[in-house]
């Protein structure tokens, strides 16, 4: 077997691709260490054609890969800024996938600011990288001209949640004004090409809490265009729904997550969250009391069996009721590396049987979000 540094490249000294290569989608990998290279490479090399770089050598590669690879320390400054030297490729590559070992919240909020658009933390693991460098096997609401629009409104929403995530963990001001524009730049995506592009292009492309808040965001709009809800009233449906669940930056990432079911003292974290996100926004400017609620009490049931608070029906807001729905929608379709996508239709079924918890005639007339939009 050739080792790393005898096994023959597939780029010419030009930067091109050898032509026996080039039917196969093109990958770069970028690494701080020979070895993270090799590893990335050992894995990726049977599907794709891979070209590798250290982080600390000249950019080589002339063509425009299907898909960049970092693994690289992202607390190395030196790092970051070889990163950032790339961005320009960076930029055009659709898929930009960081590899990140030593994981935390602001770890995996600088690799997005550096342009992921997926972040994989933990050990690197063959079957989640390689089905992230593939789509989603549920692209069943993929628009019917099998086009994709540009990801600029995701990638602006995923940079948002990024920056407030930071912001609660480092304690650092939010940039509220922000945020809401990244609700419009949803808004704006949706009123033109629709949810079901939306939830395609989002699960394509993001993992976790932040795959999580960005479906969230584009059900809650939907729903409340199908709804005819004025102007004001949707930019505050979408800025609480961009912060809903802000209170999870609190919560570590090994229970966040975490493939299997939570433990009881697992499931205690997860349940203050809601209120976490409350007490770190209600000292901010910008933040609306409807906002306030909602980011405290969308896990509330009208039985007064939901959390934080147990409230019951008369105390649970509009848009609380709105964002409920959206929320549990948008959980259960979830893209996850270790379950199937649930059809919609099965999703809005749950919602339909949780009878007593949800507002009847507001899942009813969820029904043609949920399953034609």
């Amino acid at each position: 077997m050739q080792n790393a540094r005898t096994m023959q490249s597939p780029v010419n000294r030009d930067g091109g691709i050898r032509e026996k290569e080039a039917a196969r989608p093109l990958v770069q990998v970028l690494a701080d260490t020979s070895d993270k290279l090799s590893g990335v490479r050992s894995i990726l090399e049977e599907k794709f054609t891979v070209a590798g770089e250290r982080l600390d050598a000249d950019a080589k590669l002339a063509q425009v890969p299907s898909a960049i690879v970092i693994r690289a320390e992202l607390r190395n400054v030196d790092n970051i800024a070889a990163i950032k030297k790339r961005a320009g490729k960076l930029a055009k590559a659709r898929k930009r996938i960081f590899l990140l070992e030593h994981t935390s919240h602001v770890g995996i909020s600088q690799a997005y600011a550096l342009g992921a658009t997926l972040v994989l933390p933990g050990i690197v693991n063959r079957i989640k990288l390689l089905a992230a460098l593939s789509d989603p096997a549920d692209d069943s609401s993929a628009p019917s001209g099998g086009t994709t629009q540009p990801d600029n409104a995701v990638e602006t929403a995923a940079t948002a949640i990024a920056s407030m995530f930071t912001a609660v963990t480092l304690g650092q001001p939010l940039d509220v004004d922000g945020t809401r524009e990244a609700g419009r730049q949803i808004a704006d995506r949706i009123t033109q090409h629709g949810l079901s592009e939306w939830l395609t292009t989002v699960r394509r492309h993001h993992e976790g809490t932040y795959q999580h808040c960005l479906l969230v965001t584009g059900v809650a709009i939907d729903f409340g265009l199908s709804l005819g809800v004025g102007r004001a009233d949707l930019e505050r449906l979408y800025t609480a729904a961009m912060f809903h669940d802000i209170g999870k930056a609190r919560i570590p990432l090994a229970i966040l997550d975490k493939p299997g079911r939570l433990d009881p003292e697992e499931r205690a974290m997860i349940e203050t969250h809601p209120a976490a996100g409350y007490d770190f926004l209600k000292g901010h400017d910008g933040i609306s009391p409807e906002i306030l609620d909602a980011v405290r009490h969308h896990h509330e049931y009208l039985d007064g069996s939901g959390y934080p608070d147990a409230l019951c029906a008369e105390s649970i807001g509009d848009i609380v009721r709105i964002l409920t729905i959206s929320d549990i929608f948008a959980a259960l379709i979830e893209h996850r590396h270790y379950k199937p996508t649930m059809p919609r239709t099965e999703a809005y079924d749950i919602l339909c049987g949780m009878n007593g918890k949800l507002e009847k005639a507001l899942v009813a007339s969820f029904k043609q979000v949920a399953l034609t939009r």
